[in-house]
């Protein structure tokens, strides 16, 4: 037996469906339409857009939240400075397989709505594992060294989806690898 999506979740999935397809300002009526259901069906669930594009954004750090800690794995099993590099690579990739998403996700009404903050980072949330893995690595200046880390990847991505830098993974590889190892030097900062 196959348990169907709830309405919500259903709204949210075709949210994030028209997004990838191109629509970067869904309107609750085109969500509605494109999930088979009445203009008034979202409303039982959001009460406006910004609350469905805040449901679509929380989403849309969950995926980042998972891709990161498989990232994070797999660079671990070489080594911890390995792992943050290819956490980077993966936030960069996850910006770039889904642009209008990721867009999205850091809008100040919609980051909002999604109660998504650095703020309030937890190891559940993506900002969260880089911040455990920018710990282990640097543990006496671990917040302004993931505020730096995140600063470089976010500006990466940023950058790369606007055609400012090229989207070559390998440039980014070399770029984190760099400021993993200038991260990690032992200095009077560390």
């Amino acid at each position: 037996m196959t348990s169907t999506p709830s309405l919500r979740q259903s709204l949210v999935e075709h949210a994030m469906r028209l997004l990838d397809a191109g629509d970067h300002d869904p309107s609750l009526r085109a969500v509605a339409r494109a999930a088979g259901v009445s203009a008034m069906a979202p409303y039982r669930h959001f009460p406006d857009k910004t609350a469905l594009l805040g449901a679509v954004a929380a989403e849309g750090f969950a995926m980042l939240h998972g891709r990161l800690v498989v990232a994070d794995a797999q660079g671990n099993a070489i080594a911890a400075e390995q792992a943050l590099v290819e956490q980077g690579l993966a936030y960069v990739a996850f910006a770039q397989a889904h642009p209008a998403l990721f867009r999205l996700m850091f809008t100040d009404a919609i980051a909002t709505a999604a109660h998504v903050s650095p703020d309030h980072a937890a190891e559940g949330d993506a900002y969260g594992v880089l911040a455990a893995r920018v710990a282990t690595l640097c543990p006496g200046t671990a917040p302004t060294a993931t505020m730096a880390a995140w600063a470089l990847v976010h500006g990466f991505a940023t950058l790369a989806l606007d055609r400012r830098l090229p989207p070559d993974p390998e440039a980014a590889r070399a770029a984190l690898a760099l400021f993993v190892a200038g991260l990690t030097k032992k200095g009077p900062e560390a």
